[in-house]
């Protein structure tokens, strides 16, 4: 049954509509097609379906500790421009640059006129500054493009930021920001300016979007997938985020019923949408639907009640008061507990012809309806009371200025007022176990997971079932002798199935497999087993990202938490230096209160103390979270870190680059695309990377198939890889093992076909291929080399997060351990530099005195 949301027939049975009330009623979970059904209640039905969806609203209210309170938030509209690159069919606050000329507007609104604005709130005790522009207009208007860059501004996400940190500073008024459709880059740009944001869903019907004449043909944002996309990368961002549904534009109630549970699985996913908007279509003139009919009330009643028993009483729903003509108590009656955002100075730009009520009005009509009215900040209070990581160090000043602490919803008589935005201070103050680099080989972890284990990783049950369809192994039918024919004649014809039954290779196929990646290796680098005297500086392990694969990161309470000083990085790479290495490896949690510029500080610190030791640091991950948090472009930032000291940056934070794999391994790590952006501007600037690839978890053949081909593509464009490193995923205390999703990491039989395929398939672009001896011990690292490996890594001198991930290889290996590991696999041993050059004399000999590890019970000096 397709029905229109409109009246007429195709109307459900009595008999259906009675057992889909019956099981509301009950609480039963509804599914999609009973929630079409009961969109469709009329007269007794939607008062029996309005009056259980209060039921749950009111169960949730009483669970949060607000029972009887209906919200909103005092706000002012900011409608920073007008101009968009889509092109809805309703909508009218969207127009061109004549007519923003012709009636003496700017393009944009300039700061003075966004300051004025945000003043006059703020004096009226306006918390909430409420954003709102077009999409990207500067990919449609000349003239949009002309005025950031007459501004200074690369695009309207570096102005939306710009003017929130004015706001924050100058008035006190809390962001937020409605710029459209955003990538993950955008939120790691926005969200240390705004506490929230938004984007409506509005429909998943694609229809409405493909079709000629429908009301999104024409709008590229507009796209359902491209919108889900946001929400998603809002929850992996932990943005606090709202969204919602614009019913009554054309779809069916099965489509609106399908659109309730995409953002209900959003939701469950993420735990990131703070609220529901429930908005009635209203036709404009001067709009090509303007001869549409408006969605009628008991459209919009009974899709908040169908939307509050499909979200559950945890959920916040919303419906805006002034497209309803006054009945607000069936609002109130159907479920919704929040009336959004209303101004006392402002109108509402999307629909200025239908003003906001007055405050007190809306008290007096909630009040009549048995609720009390009270003000929220545009971020809600569970987000408010959560913290990190939902709020950014830097907005925690301007929303506790605000906020009731017990409530977390504003208190009545704070009146705004500016405040810095700013870096927090004293970021280097060690704290925490400093000594984990030692300790966790003699005391090990404090417990197997952090303490947030159950809500930072987003919903396990939602993860099993997006990880089940990626874990189906393929079916091979490719013959394997022919594939193994194929790369011992020429590898690089190697096509992508014969590469499949390849990495599907067992018994004597496997061993004949690594034979080949074997003499490949022999052809190409000899016989030689290199490796680098280096340390591992790990300088925090504090992280909000939310790596489902992680065992390192931890909160800055959690009691095996630490965070370095610069002298105390300085003084182990000192310390390095004196036993010979030429190479610190330094990597982090992505610390909150790190700023974007720490990474700087941290590489000078180095360079001024150890001016020949080599500083290879900062995954891909680390070069965003620098760039977001500074403002920067990728390639500024890195340019800037060249200067600053950084030589060459680790190719870590692939894990799989598939995104398929990768949201199910993390929660809030760069997509795919970001990364291979981060390593190619790298190796354009000079800065020359590894490669890396963590597998044996949710991932399979095929994934890894991708993966190789993608790092053989980006070599074959920047030559920049240095060499690609085999990372076998250490499952024991990885919380996606820990929650029964993740396999128990690689078999050997994996290990070996994996080292093996990567020598063929990179091949002749990548020559250098390393095993872990972390990872896989000594004797795993010498099979690894006798299956087409040829470098062992490092020294390390340290090494917290495979250790921390429950690996039993310990933390360091002396040249004489890694020696015997080549001789093990019947080859010479020979040190190297980070690019794979000579050691020069002195640093040799100095390793051979100290045998490149740090003397017993050395001290990290405070």
């Amino acid at each position: 049954m397709t029905t229109p949301a409109t009246p007429g027939p195709g109307r459900p049975t009595e008999n259906s509509m009675r057992r889909a009330l019956k099981r509301a009623r009950d609480g039963v979970a509804l599914d999609a097609s009973e929630a079409a059904v009961l969109l469709q209640a009329r007269g007794e039905d939607l008062t029996d379906l309005a009056a259980s969806a209060a039921r749950v609203r009111d169960a949730g209210l009483e669970q949060a500790g607000r029972s009887g309170v209906i919200t909103y938030s005092k706000s002012v509209f900011i409608p920073l421009t007008r101009l968009c690159r889509d092109k809805c069919n309703y909508c009218t606050f969207v127009t061109v640059p004549g007519k923003l000329r012709r009636t003496g507007h700017g393009m944009f609104m300039s700061p003075d006129e966004v300051l004025d604005i945000a003043r006059k709130g703020a004096a009226l005790g306006c918390k909430e500054a409420l954003i709102t522009l077009g999409d990207k207009p500067e990919d449609r208007w000349p003239e949009a493009r002309e005025w950031l860059d007459a501004h200074g501004y690369d695009d309207t996400i570096a102005y939306v930021r710009a003017i929130s940190v004015r706001i924050l500073e100058e008035t006190g008024l809390l962001p937020h920001l409605n710029p459209g459709v955003m990538s993950w880059t955008d939120f790691q740009r926005l969200k240390p300016v705004a506490p929230s944001m938004g984007m409506m869903l509005e429909t998943t019907a694609t229809r409405l979007w493909s079709e000629p004449g429908g009301p999104h043909h024409g709008s590229p944002d507009k796209e359902p997938a491209v919108r889900l996309r946001v929400l998603e990368d809002a929850g992996r961002s932990s943005v606090p985020f709202t969204s919602g549904l614009l019913i009554g534009i054309g779809e069916t109630y099965e489509e609106r019923a399908e659109s309730l549970f995409a953002l209900r699985k959003v939701s469950r996913a993420y735990h990131g949408i703070q609220e529901l908007i429930i908005q009635n279509f209203r036709a404009k003139p001067d709009t090509a639907m303007r001869g549409m009919p408006d969605a009628e009330l008991d459209e919009l009643v009974a899709t908040i009640a169908v939307a509050r028993h499909i979200m559950g009483p945890a959920a916040c729903l919303q419906a805006p008061p002034n497209l309803v003509e006054g009945e607000y108590e069936r609002l109130i009656g159907a479920g919704i507990d929040d009336w959004g955002g209303v101004s006392p100075l402002t109108i509402d730009h999307v629909n200025p012809e239908r003003p906001w009520p007055q405050i007190e009005e809306l008290a007096g009509r909630s009040r009549a309806a048995g609720f009390e009215l009270r003000e929220r900040l545009c971020v809600y209070p569970e987000f408010v009371r959560r913290g990190e990581p939902w709020l950014d160090p830097r907005l925690r000043p301007h929303v506790a200025a605000l906020a009731d602490p017990e409530t977390g919803l504003a208190r009545p008589d704070a009146l705004p007022a500016g405040l810095p935005w700013q870096e927090p201070e004293d970021t280097f103050i060690p704290t925490g176990r400093t000594d984990l680099h030692r300790t966790i080989d003699t005391e090990g972890r404090t417990s197997d997971r952090r303490d947030d284990y159950d809500e930072v990783y987003g919903d396990w049950d939602a993860l099993r079932e997006a990880a089940a369809p990626g874990m189906a192994p393929q079916r091979i039918d490719t013959d394997v002798r022919e594939a193994l024919r194929t790369a011992a004649e020429d590898p690089t014809r190697l096509t992508d199935a014969e590469a499949l039954a390849l990495f599907h290779a067992d018994g004597p196929a496997l061993d004949a497999l690594c034979r080949i990646a074997d003499d490949v290796r022999r052809s190409v680098v000899g016989d030689e087993v290199t490796y680098i005297v280096t340390r591992n500086i790990n300088f925090t392990n504090v992280c909000y990202t939310g790596c489902r694969f992680c065992a390192f990161a931890q909160r800055r309470t959690d009691a095996d938490a630490y965070t370095l000083s610069l002298s105390q990085v300085a003084d182990r790479a000192q310390q390095a230096w004196d036993v010979g290495a030429v190479e610190v490896c330094m990597q982090g949690g992505i610390h909150p209160d790190l700023p974007g510029t720490a990474y700087f500080d941290i590489a000078k610190a180095v360079k001024e103390r150890v001016p020949g030791m080599h500083v290879h640091a900062f995954s891909p991950m680390e070069v965003v979270n620098g760039a977001t948090r500074t403002g920067m472009s990728i390639r500024e930032w890195l340019t800037a870190a060249k200067e600053a000291g950084l030589d060459t940056i680790p190719g870590t934070a692939a894990e799989i680059l598939d995104d398929e794999v990768r949201w199910i391994l993390t929660k809030g790590k760069l997509p795919t695309a970001t990364w291979i952006e981060v390593v190619k501007t790298a190796h354009e600037l000079g800065i020359r990377s590894s490669s890396t690839m963590m597998y044996g978890h949710v991932d399979q053949p095929r994934h890894w198939l991708g993966h190789l081909r993608t790092l053989a593509g980006i070599q074959r464009e920047t030559g920049g890889f240095t060499e690609f490193v085999t990372l076998p995923f250490i499952h024991t205390n990885a919380p996606v093992y820990l929650a029964g999703i993740a396999r128990p990491g690689p078999t050997t039989r994996d290990n070996r076909a994996v080292t093996a395929m990567a020598r063929l398939l990179l091949h002749p672009w990548i020559p250098n291929i390393q095993t872990s001896w972390v990872k896989l011990g000594t004797e795993g690292a010498a099979e690894m080399l006798r299956s087409g490996a040829n470098d062992l890594g490092g020294t390390l001198m340290e090494e917290t997060i495979s250790r921390m991930a429950g690996s039993s290889y310990g933390s360091y290996k002396s040249v004489r351990d890694l020696v015997a590991v080549a001789e093990a696999a019947g080859r010479p041993a020979k040190p190297r530099t980070t690019l794979y050059g000579e050691v020069p004399d002195e640093r040799r000999q100095t390793a051979a005195a100290s045998d490149g590890h740090l003397p017993e019970l050395l001290p990290v000096l405070d």
